[in-house]
C-alpha cells in the first residue's frame, strides 16, 4: 500500500494484543482511490482507543485507515474467516475521505494545513506528509501557528505526530501549559535616520569592505519572453515592486562607525533594451556579464534591469540583485510580483498585491531587539555543545592542494534524480518519519563520508528564515544556514543515519533563530583564509513558493545565467519538479576538475538508488562505482604480466644468481670497502667455506640464522654464506639497544648467531652458538671452498627482516628466495642492470632497501661498495665515495637525498659529476617539487625513479620516473604504477576499490608478497588477506596501511599512513611500539606520540612524545634509549596535565600543542657552551633542529 510491504497477521496479532478486543482481521480493501487497510474486531474497544494503541506499536502505514466493530466475525463452513462475507466499511477513510475536524483548534488548524499544502480541505486524521508536507512548510505552519494561537510549538511536534487531531493535542497542551511565544512582535518602527543592519546583512557588508568589487554574492534571474511585449508596462511593473519594498532601495552608509541602512525614495527602474536582432549566440555572453558585473552598496541601486531583443517578439529579460536585498525566496516572490503587476498594468486594473504589513528595516530592527543577553546566550550554548570539537576543515577528494588562501572562482555541472529514484527517497522518508530534504543529507553525508574519509562533518543547509508570517511576502535577505553535524561513526545502517540526520535537523530547526553570521562571531571557530568557517560544504533542496511567470499574452520561461563563481568548496542545489529532482553541483576549480564533479554526481546517484532499495546496508557498503569504473579500477591495478611473474628459474636460490655470476666472471670486481676489494672468486670461496661452518651447526633450509655485523665484507659474506647453507638470514643492526636485538634473536629462533667480538658484546644474555668472524670459533681454514650441495631456493625461506609493531614489539617479516628473485626479474629490462655497474650498499642491511642494493649488484655482474657508516653520515664524504668509486646506481631515501643534494650541486662545479645513471627513490614520500632545481641543472641523466615499497612487498612495489615537469605542480608523492608481476588496488575498509581520486588504503598482490609475519599468524590473516578479484586460487592481497588514492591518468599518489605508524628518514616506526614502552614506565600514567613537521627543516618530521605523569624528562629518555633504536626516541618530550580528548573519548591529536623548544630535562644539568667552538656548532645545531 502507497509502496510500502504488509504484513496482514501482524496488524492483526498487535489488535488482539489490546485489551477488550475478542478476535480481529485485517483485509486491504480495492477502492476508486486505492488500497486501504480495514480492521474488523469483535468486542467491546473503542475505535480512538484503537487507533491510539497501533499507532505506539506500529508504523503510520500499518495501522488501519477504518475500523469496524462485529457482533462476530463471518465464518465458512471450515471454520475460516469469511472474508467475502465481511461488510464494507461505513465512514470516511483518513487520507482519501474526509474526517471534519472536531474541536476549534482543529478547524483553525486544518484550515492552516490547507492554505501552506494548496487543498480545499484538511480532515481531522488526515497526515501532515502524506498530504505533501516537507520541513519548510513545516516553517509556514509553525509560523501561522504562532500568528494565530500565540503559542510556541517545537517543529518536533509536527514530525512527531503529524495527524492533524494528534499534532492539535498538542497545541492544546501548549496553551494550557502557557507556553508563550519567546519572541516580541514583529511592527513597523519609525524611520528616524539610518536602521541598523541584520546580522546578515552585517556580514555580506564587511565582506564587501574586504573585497570591494566582488561579484560573489551576485544573484541572477533571466526570463526568455515570447509574444508581444510592452516594455513601458514591464518597466512601470518592475518600478511598482521596488516601490513596495524597501529592501530594493537600500543603500549602506557608514554613521558613527557603524554600518546602517539608508533607504531611498521610490524611482522608476531604468529597464535598457539591448537589440541582439541577428547576432546569435551573443545573448548568452551578455547573461554571464550581467551575472558577474558587482554592485556598490554604497550608492546603489541593488537591483539592476535589462532587456535583451532578440527578434520582433522574443525577448530576455535579465535582473540582478545582490544577496544582501534578497535571497531565493525573495527571487521568486519578484517574479511573481512582476508579473501580476505587469498584468494589472496592462490591463488597467490596480494593483492585486496588499501591502507589506512591515518592511526589511523593521525585522533588521526587532531581530536585534530580542536576538541579545540571556536569549541569545541560550541559543549559543545549544550550538557550542552541538558543534564540539567539530574538526575545522572536511577532507574532500580534491584534485589540487588547497590554496592558501580560497578562491571563489567556480563553475557546476547539472544533476538529476529521476521521478522513478525520487519517488522512493520521498517513500523511504514517509516510512522513516523524515522528509525528503533529510533523506538527500544522509545520502549526501553519506558520499562525503566515503570520498574524505571522515566520519565526523558538517554540511551547510540554508533555511528561509521566515518563521514569521509578516515576512513571507516579503522581499530580502532572511535565509539563514544551518550547521547540520553528521555522525557516521560505527558504520551504521542508512536507515540508522537517516534517523540521525532527522534528530539533528529536527534540534538544529528549532534553534535555527541565530544567524550564521552570529554563530562564527560567539563560537570563534578556527579561523582561515584557506576555508569557510564551520563547513565547507552545502545543501539546498529548493522547495520555496514558485509559480511559472505568466505574463498576459506572453510566454514566459526561466534561464539559467550560469556561474562563474562559488561560496564554497561544494554546493548540491536540488529543486523539486514533476520529472523528480534536478539541480547542479557547483564547485570552486581552484579545488576540482570538471570530470572529478561528474563522477562525484554519479556515485551519488548510485549511492542513493542503493539506500533506497535497500536501507538496511551499511553507509560502508552502499556502491559507488558503475560497472565500467570498476572495470578500469581492477585493470588499472595489474600489472603488465598480471600477475603471473616473471621467467624465474624453478628451485633456484639468490644464491644461484650470484654462484652463476662468479662462474661467468670470477675475476670481475664483486665487492668494495674502504679500498679493500673483492672478486667475485673471493667472495664466492669465503661464502662456501662459512656456509660449510654454519651447516655444522645445524644451518639449512628454513633455519634461520642470526647475523649481527657491521658494515664491513664480512657482512656480505655472512649474508651469502647463511644462503648458501640453505638457511634464512637475520640481520641484527648492531647499533639497536641490546634488549631488541635480544628479542629478535629470541623471537626468530635462529640456529646460530654471526657476529664479531663487538656484536657479541651488544647481546651478552644470549646463550645460543655463536660464530664470531674474528676469532677462533668462526676461523674458515679448512672449511672446504666449493658450495654446498642440497641448499634451498625457490619457495624457502631468504631472510626475516624485523620492522616496528604497533603492539610494542617487532614484527618479523618472512620472505622467499622468489620473492626476490623475481623483483630482480621484473626490473632488469626496464634499467638495463648489468656488470658495468657499480652500486652502493648505502643502507642498513636491516632496512629492506639493503635487499635491492646488494642483489641489485650482485645477480647481474656488477659491484657493491659497501658505504661505511662514518661515510654515509657525512653526505661531502658519501660525494666523493661516489666520484671516486665510479657509482652508476644509486638508491636513497627522499631525507637523505635532501642532504645530499646541496653537496653534490656545489662540489660538482670543481670536481665534476660522478657517472650515476640512476638514481631510485624509496623508503618514505617523495615530494617531487623538492628535486625541481636539481633537475633543472643536469637535464636527462641521471635518471630518477621513485619507487613505493614495503618490507611485507619485497621492498619495491611500483615505479614512477620522476620528470622535470612534476617539480612545477603541487608537492605530492607519485609513485607510479605497479611492477609488472604485482597488483595495486585503492581499497575502502572492505576491501572494494575506491574510486578514483578518493583515498584508500593501498593494497597489494602478486608475486612479491612475503609469506607473512614470522609465528603471527593471527597478524598475518588480517594483514594478508584473500584476494577477491585475481581470479586465482589462494591468491592474496596485502592490507599495507598505507593511505593513497588512483588519479585520473592511472598515476597513484601516496597520502601516509592510515594510522599513526609512519616514516622518518626512511625509517618505519609505529608510534604504538614508542608510546607502549612509555607507558611500561614508572611515572607514566598516560602518553601518546606524533610525527610532527613544525619547526623541522623543509618539513621533516621528529617525535613528539606527551607525557602524563611525574616521570622526569631525563629519565624517559634515557629509558627509552634502552629498549628502543635512537631513531624511536622521541626529540621533544612535553609534559601535560592531561591528554585532550575528543568528544568520542579518543585523543585529540589536533588539540595537542606544539613543542616550545624548552627542554625540561635540562633545568638542572644544563651547561652552556664554553669555548668558540663550542659556540658554533651550538648554533648550527639549534637552527637544525
Amino acid at each position: 500500500i502507497r509502496g510500502f510491504r504488509i504484513e496482514l497477521g501482524e496488524i492483526e496479532a498487535s489488535l488482539l494484543a489490546l485489551p477488550d478486543v475478542d478476535e480481529a482481521t485485517v483485509v486491504a480493501c480495492n477502492e476508486p482511490a486505492g488500497r486501504r487497510l480495514v480492521a474488523y474486531f469483535v468486542g467491546e474497544a473503542k475505535v480512538e482507543t484503537l487507533r491510539r494503541s497501533l499507532r505506539e506499536r506500529l508504523p503510520d502505514y500499518m495501522v488501519p485507515a477504518a475500523f469496524v466493530a462485529l457482533a462476530a466475525l463471518p465464518l465458512t463452513p471450515n471454520g475460516k474467516v469469511d472474508r467475502r462475507a465481511l461488510p464494507s466499511p461505513d465512514g470516511p477513510v483518513p487520507g482519501e475521505e474526509h474526517v471534519a475536524p472536531r474541536t476549534p483548534v482543529e478547524e483553525v488548524l486544518a484550515g492552516i494545513w490547507a492554505e501552506v499544502l494548496g487543498l480545499e480541505r484538511v480532515g481531522a486524521v488526515d497526515h501532515f506528509f502524506d498530504l505533501g508536507g516537507h520541513s519548510l512548510l513545516a516553517t509556514q505552519v509553525m509560523s501561522r501557528l504562532r500568528a494565530v494561537f500565540r503559542v510556541e510549538v517545537p517543529l518536533r511536534d509536527l514530525f512527531a505526530a503529524p495527524r492533524l487531531a494528534d499534532f492539535a493535542a498538542r497545541i492544546e497542551e501548549a496553551r494550557r501549559a502557557g507556553i508563550a511565544e519567546s519572541a516580541p512582535q514583529l511592527v513597523p518602527v519609525p524611520r528616524r535616520g539610518g536602521l541598523p543592519l541584520s546580522f546578515a546583512q552585517q556580514r555580506l557588508w564587511f565582506i564587501d569592505q574586504l573585497e570591494p568589487g566582488s561579484a560573489l554574492y551576485n544573484i541572477p534571474v533571466a526570463l526568455r519572453l515570447a509574444g508581444p511585449l510592452d516594455v513601458a508596462v514591464l518597466a512601470r511593473a518592475l518600478g511598482a515592486v521596488v516601490a513596495r519594498h524597501e529592501a530594493l532601495r537600500t543603500v549602506f552608509a557608514v554613521r558613527d562607525g557603524e554600518p546602517v541602512q539608508v533607504i531611498l525614495p521610490a524611482a522608476p527602474v531604468p529597464l535598457p533594451v539591448v537589440d541582439l536582432a541577428g547576432l546569435p549566440g551573443t545573448a548568452g555572453r551578455l547573461l554571464r556579464d550581467e551575472a558577474n558585473r558587482p554592485f556598490d552598496l554604497r550608492t546603489g541601486p541593488l537591483l539592476r534591469a535589462g532587456l535583451l531583443r532578440l527578434a520582433g517578439e522574443e525577448h530576455v529579460l535579465l535582473l540582478t540583485l545582490h544577496h544582501i536585498a534578497s535571497d531565493g525566496w525573495s527571487m521568486g516572490l519578484l517574479v511573481h510580483e512582476v508579473t501580476a503587476l505587469y498584468a494589472a498594468s496592462a490591463a488597467g486594473r490596480p494593483s492585486p498585491l496588499p501591502a507589506p504589513p512591515v518592511q526589511y528595516g523593521d525585522f533588521a530592527v526587532w531581530q536585534r531587539s530580542w536576538l541579545h543577553g540571556a536569549v541569545l546566550a541560550e541559543e549559543i550554548a545549544f550550538w557550542r555543545r552541538q558543534l564540539a570539537g567539530l574538526p575545522p576543515l572536511l577532507e574532500l577528494p580534491v584534485d589540487r592542494p588547497r590554496h592558501a588562501v580560497q578562491s571563489f572562482r567556480g563553475a557546476a555541472r547539472p544533476v538529476r534524480f529521476p521521478a522513478d529514484l525520487t519517488r522512493r527517497l520521498e517513500t523511504l522518508g514517509r516510512r522513516e518519519g523524515a522528509t525528503l530534504f533529510m533523506v538527500l543529507l544522509a545520502g549526501f553525508q553519506a558520499l562525503l563520508a566515503r570520498t574524505g574519509g571522515q566520519e565526523d562533518l558538517a554540511v551547510g543547509a540554508p533555511v528561509a528564515g521566515r518563521n514569521r508570517v509578516e515576512i513571507e511576502s516579503l522581499i530580502g535577505f532572511f535565509v539563514n544556514t544551518l550547521v547540520l553535524r553528521g555522525d557516521l561513526t560505527g558504520d551504521p545502517t542508512f536507515r540508522e543515519l537517516l534517523h540521525r540526520v532527522r534528530e539533528t535537523a529536527l534540534t538544529a530547526y528549532r534553534h535555527q533563530d541565530v544567524p550564521f553570521e552570529k554563530l562564527v562571531q560567539e563560537l570563534a571557530p578556527e579561523r582561515s583564509l584557506a576555508h569557510t568557517p564551520l563547513f565547507q560544504v552545502l545543501l539546498t533542496l529548493q522547495n520555496t513558493p514558485s509559480q511559472p511567470p505568466g505574463l498576459p499574452g506572453l510566454t514566459a520561461e526561466l534561464l539559467s545565467p550560469g556561474t562563474e563563481s562559488a561560496k564554497f568548496d561544494l554546493t548540491l542545489a536540488l529543486q523539486e519538479s514533476a520529472g523528480g529532482l534536478a539541480g547542479s553541483l557547483e564547485y570552486r576549480c581552484s579545488l576540482f576538475d570538471a570530470t572529478t564533479l561528474e563522477r562525484l554526481a554519479g556515485h551519488l546517484l548510485r549511492l542513493s538508488s542503493a539506500a533506497a532499495a535497500d536501507p538496511d546496508l551499511r553507509f560502508s557498503q552502499l556502491p559507488l562505482l558503475s560497472p565500467q569504473e570498476r572495470h578500469q579500477l581492477l585493470v588499472e591495478g595489474r600489472g603488465r604480466d598480471g600477475s603471473r611473474g616473471g621467467s624465474v628459474p624453478q628451485g633456484a636460490g639468490l644464491h644461484h644468481l650470484f654462484a652463476a655470476q662468479a662462474h661467468r666472471h670470477p675475476e670481475a670486481p664483486a665487492l668494495a670497502f674502504r679500498g679493500q676489494a673483492m672478486t667475485y672468486r673471493d667472495l664466492e670461496r669465503d661464502a662456501n667455506r662459512l656456509a660449510h661452518r654454519l651447516i655444522a651447526h645445524g644451518a639449512g633450509p628454513e633455519v634461520r640464522v642470526g647475523l649481527c655485523l657491521e658494515r664491513s665484507p664480512e657482512m656480505v659474506v655472512g649474508l651469502l654464506a647463511v644462503l648458501k647453507a640453505g638457511g634464512a638470514y637475520v640481520p641484527l643492526d648492531p647499533e639497536l639497544p641490546a634488549e631488541r636485538l635480544l628479542f629478535q634473536l629470541q623471537d626468530a629462533g635462529v640456529t646460530a648467531l654471526v657476529t664479531r667480538a663487538s656484536g657479541r658484546a651488544k647481546v651478552p644474555l644470549w646463550e645460543g652458538p655463536v660464530l664470531c668472524l674474528d676469532d677462533a670459533s668462526g676461523a674458515l681454514d679448512g672449511w672446504p671452498d666449493t658450495p654446498p650441495t642440497g641448499a634451498a631456493g625457490g619457495d624457502h625461506l631468504a631472510y626475516v627482516l624485523y620492522t616496528s609493531g604497533s603492539t610494542g614489539r617487532p614484527k618479523g617479516v618472512a620472505v622467499t628466495h622468489s620473492n626476490v628473485m623475481r623483483l630482480l626479474e621484473v626490473t632488469r629490462e626496464p634499467f638495463g642492470f648489468g656488470p658495468g655497474d657499480t652500486w652502493t650498499l648505502f643502507h642498513s642491511y636491516a632496512f629492506d632497501f639493503s635487499v635491492w642494493e646488494l642483489w641489485g649488484a650482485l645477480a647481474h655482474g656488477g659491484r657493491v661498495v659497501v658505504v661505511p657508516q662514518d661515510v654515509a653520515r657525512s653526505p661531502a664524504d658519501f660525494f666523493r665515495l661516489l666520484l671516486s668509486e665510479r657509482v652508476t646506481v644509486l638508491n636513497q631515501t627522499p631525507s637523505a637525498f635532501r642532504q645530499l643534494a646541496p653537496v653534490w650541486n656545489a662540489a660538482a662545479e670543481a670536481d665534476g659529476e660522478p657517472p650515476v645513471r640512476w638514481i631510485f627513490f624509496g623508503g618514505e614520500a617523495l615530494e617531487l617539487p623538492s628535486l625541481g632545481s636539481w633537475l633543472a641543472r643536469r637535464g636527462a641523466l641521471p635518471r630518477l625513479i621513485n619507487m613505493y615499497g614495503i618490507t611485507e612487498t619485497t621492498v619495491h612495489v611500483t615505479l614512477r620516473p620522476v620528470r622535470i615537469e612534476d617539480t612545477t605542480g603541487p608537492a605530492r608523492s607519485l609513485i607510479g604504477g605497479p611492477l609488472a608481476d604485482l597488483e595495486l588496488y585503492v581499497a575502502d575498509r572492505n576491501l572494494s576499490p575506491q574510486p578514483l581520486g578518493v583515498p584508500g588504503e593501498l593494497c597489494v598482490g602478486g608475486a612479491g608478497l612475503a609469506r607473512g609475519y614470522w609465528r603471527r599468524p593471527e597478524l598475518t590473516a588480517a594483514r594478508f588477506v584473500p584476494d577477491p578479484w585475481s581470479g586465482r586460487p589462494g591468491a592474496r592481497l596485502y592490507r599495507s596501511g598505507d593511505l593513497g588514492r588512483r588519479l585520473p591518468d592511472g598515476d597513484v599518489e601516496y597520502l601516509g599512513r592510515i594510522d599513526h605508524q609512519v616514516k622518518i628518514r626512511g625509517l618505519r616506526i609505529e608510534l604504538g611500539e614508542i608510546e607502549a614502552t612509555l607507558l611500561a614506565l614508572p611515572g607514566v600514567r598516560a602518553a601518546v606520540v606524533v610525527a610532527r613537521a613544525d619547526g623541522a627543516i623543509r618539513g621533516d618530521l621528529r617525535l613528539v612524545a606527551y607525557v602524563v605523569g611525574g616521570a622526569a624528562v631525563a629519565t624517559l629518555r634515557q629509558a627509552l634509549r634502552e629498549q628502543l633504536a635512537d631513531y624511536m626516541v622521541p626529540a621533544s618530550f612535553v609534559p601535560m596535565d592531561a591528554l585532550p580528548l575528543t568528544p568520542n573519548g579518543k585523543i585529540d591529536r589536533a588539540a595537542l600543542p606544539a613543542p616550545d623548544g624548552v627542554r625540561p630535562e635540562l633545568a638542572v644539568s644544563f651547561v652552556a657552551p664554553r669555548t668558540r667552538e663550542e659556540l658554533a656548532v651550538a648554533a648550527v645545531w639549534r637552527e637544525v633542529l
